[in-house]
C-alpha cells in the first residue's frame, strides 16, 4: 500500500494528451518519515506511524519517541494488511505514486456552521405560495403528535461540516516531485491548508533513512 501525507493547496487543471480538461486539486506533499512501525506480535495490528513538518515547540515524551527523526509537527498512523519494508527513519516523497494511481484521500470537511434541513440534508422544502407563507425552506412535519416527543436520529437543523470525510476512487493525474505536489483528479475534503491523508493499492518505496538514523544503526552495529 502506498501512503502519505499531505496539504491542500489549490485547485486547478489540467490536459490530458487527447486535449480533455481534468479538474484537480493540488496537494503539497512535504518528504514524511516513519517514526513507528507497529507489528502484530507487539499491537495486535500492522500499521505504520508517519510524521512530516517542524515545529519548535515539542515535549520530552515525544522528543523520546521520534529521537533522532526531529521535531516532527504532525504524526499520523496508516494501517496495513501486510507489513513491507517500512523501516524508522526511512523517508516518503511524492515519487512514491505515479500517474493513473488510484487513491483515497481522507481529511476534515469545513465547517458550515449550524445550517438547516435544506442545506444539511437536501430536503426539497415546502411549497412557495398558496398559503405557505415563509414555509419555503422549513423541515415541516417532525412526527405524529401521538408519541409526545422526537425521535432519536430525527434530520433537523443543525451543525454541518466539520466532519472526518474519505474520498475514494480519486486519480493521481500528475506528480511535480520538485516541488512536492501531486495534482489529484476531483475534490478533496478540506479547506485549504487542511492536512489529508493519501493512500491507495501498490507497492511502496522508500529512501534510506536520514543520515542521524543511518549513522546511529552504524555506531551500533560496530
Amino acid at each position: 500500500m502506498k501512503y502519505i501525507i499531505g496539504r491542500k493547496v489549490e485547485m486547478s487543471q489540467r490536459y490530458r494528451p487527447s486535449g480533455e480538461v481534468v479538474p484537480v486539486t493540488i496537494v503539497r506533499a512535504e518528504p514524511c518519515v516513519i517514526t513507528q512501525v507497529r507489528t502484530a506480535d507487539k499491537d495486535g495490528y500492522i500499521a505504520v506511524q508517519v510524521g512530516c513538518g517542524v515545529t519548535r515547540h515539542i515535549n520530552k515524551p515525544m522528543a523520546g519517541h521520534l529521537g533522532d527523526n526531529g521535531s516532527l509537527a504532525t504524526l499520523r498512523e496508516f494501517r496495513l494488511e501486510t507489513m513491507d519494508a517500512a523501516t524508522v527513519g526511512a523517508k516518503i516523497t511524492v515519487e512514491a505514486f505515479k500517474s493513473g494511481d488510484a487513491i483515497e484521500v481522507m481529511g476534515v470537511s469545513k465547517g458550515k456552521g449550524f445550517q438547516g434541513v435544506v442545506k444539511r440534508h437536501h430536503f426539497a422544502g415546502g411549497p412557495a405560495s398558496h398559503g405557505h407563507k415563509d414555509n419555503l425552506r422549513m423541515p415541516g412535519s417532525i412526527g405524529s403528535g401521538g408519541n409526545q416527543r422526537v425521535f432519536k436520529g430525527m434530520k433537523m437543523g443543525g451543525r454541518m461540516g466539520g466532519d472526518q470525510v474519505t474520498v475514494k476512487n480519486l486519480e493521481v493525474v500528475e506528480i511535480m516531485p520538485e516541488q512536492n505536489l501531486i495534482a489529484i483528479k476531483g475534490a478533496v475534503p478540506g479547506a485549504r491548508g487542511a492536512l489529508l491523508m493519501i493512500s491507495g493499492p501498490g507497492e511502496m518505496t522508500y529512501k534510506a533513512p536520514t543520515a542521524p538514523v543511518a549513522e546511529a544503526k552504524a555506531e551500533a552495529a560496530n
